[in-house]
């Protein structure tokens, strides 16, 4: 075993084994209260529902932490079992080594890879999803998603991968620059064109129907400056029971979505108080603060590959030709280990990135809380969310700071009423 293999080894283990202890954190915090909410908890739902909502987080939290260990393995074998460089070397011997066969090739190996992680897709659907109630979509549908992601997926991503191949031979050292270049384009590109073009092939997206609350909410939009020219609401109940809300867009692109579950669980009041947690997110310019932040991640990432791509001992590693002197590994593979072994050192920055969202999301409560003059219909509304989505009422503290992007509903209502 080579040290940069071992080094994985490690790291492999070691978030493997934070994952685990984090999920086995988080079940005991479970039980410990299974019989009594903590204080602070009590009516938000009936013992009934309190109790269904344990057995949900613990029902995914074992399956999770299945999933966990099933998708460690893989990983392992693809990495270590020498798999990458035979497929390769048998790729490239069938179509030869042009930018479109590597840019293939990458389409081919991640639709391999993650073959074996559908039946636990199919198992999270239609048997945790549907046992407690949240699962409105059929075996056809959810199989024709599959095919349309797929196909989608293709489209777009084959021809992007072949021009990223191709900037290495056409612009030399600095390929990387224009490469963060371009895909920041497209990024920005897809944040106006996914609404309009890709979205409706899998949900129906509609303007909210004249009536009372389109007038409360068009209001709102009008006197807290968002000016929003349509409210879409999405059938997200064809295939679930969970409800939301989300910002999309910018500038004169930018839209509010609502699913249609939401519009049935709230009240207008309550709506109306969900409506300007979002807009206070465009308010408070968290959208173009997230986006630099990725831009600066994938500029740092695309130097990172730069570099891997000239270091003979990384491909070497990984069972791949050793470099000659001066010359370059194939891009394809670099960007291929690259996104494979970057998540072992993302997870332990995970949690400055889910303080920031969720400092967001006390900014956006904050706001949502002045447009409306109280902060109560929207406490109202994530009470009665959480009750419906069967939410994790208390979860441990070290769990929520890797897993949650949002404050819990008591840190939200303590926020929104101190300030």
């Amino acid at each position: 075993m080579t040290t940069l293999e071992l080094i994985f080894v490690v790291a492999l283990a070691l978030k493997s084994g934070a994952e685990l202890l984090l999920e086995k954190l988080n079940r005991g915090q479970v039980l410990q209260f299974s019989e009594k909410a903590p204080e602070g908890l009590n009516g938000i739902m009936d013992d009934e529902t309190y109790t269904k909502s344990n057995l949900y987080t613990l029902a995914k939290s074992r399956f999770g932490s299945i999933e966990l260990l099933f998708d460690a393995v893989i990983l392992a074998v693809v990495i270590l079992s020498g798999l990458l460089p035979a497929l390769f070397s048998w790729w490239s011997g069938w179509l030869g080594d042009s930018n479109w066969a590597s840019a293939l090739f990458l389409v081919f190996l991640t639709t391999l890879i993650g073959i074996p992680g559908i039946p636990f897709e199919y198992w999270s659907q239609f048997k945790i999803e549907e046992h407690f109630g949240f699962n409105r979509s059929t075996i056809k549908l959810w199989v024709m998603d599959k095919i349309k992601g797929s196909l989608i997926g293709f489209a777009i991503g084959f021809p992007l991968l072949w021009l990223l191949i191709s900037l290495v031979g056409w612009l030399g050292i600095w390929w990387w620059v224009y490469a963060f270049a371009i895909m920041m384009a497209f990024q920005l590109l897809m944040m106006v064109l996914y609404p309009m073009l890709i979205m409706p092939l899998f949900n129906k997206l509609s303007p909210l129907e004249n009536g009372s609350l389109k007038v409360r909410l068009m209001a709102l939009s009008d006197r807290s400056g968002f000016k929003a020219k349509a409210i879409n609401v999405i059938d997200g109940s064809k295939r679930s029971g969970h409800s939301n809300a989300y910002f999309t867009g910018f500038g004169r692109f930018r839209r509010i979505v609502l699913y249609d579950t939401l519009i049935e669980q709230l009240s207008e009041e309550e709506l109306e108080a969900v409506l300007a947690h979002e807009i206070g997110h465009y308010k408070k310019g968290h959208i173009p603060k997230m986006i630099a932040i990725s831009a600066a991640m994938m500029l740092v990432g695309f130097w990172i590959i730069n570099y891997l791509l000239h270091s003979s001992p990384f491909f070497e590693a990984f069972g791949f030709e050793a470099l000659a002197d001066g010359a370059r590994g194939n891009l394809g593979i670099a960007m291929l280990l690259f996104s494979m072994l970057g998540g072992l050192a993302m997870f332990w920055i995970s949690p400055i990135f889910n303080s920031l969202s969720r400092k967001h999301e006390y900014e956006a409560d904050a706001f949502a809380r002045d447009a409306v003059k109280t902060w109560e219909p929207l406490s109202r509304a994530l009470r009665r969310l959480s009750e419906k989505n069967l939410s994790n009422l208390n979860p441990h503290p070290l769990y929520s700071n890797f897993h949650y992007s949002h404050p819990t509903l008591l840190e939200r209502e303590k926020a929104m009423r101190e300030e």
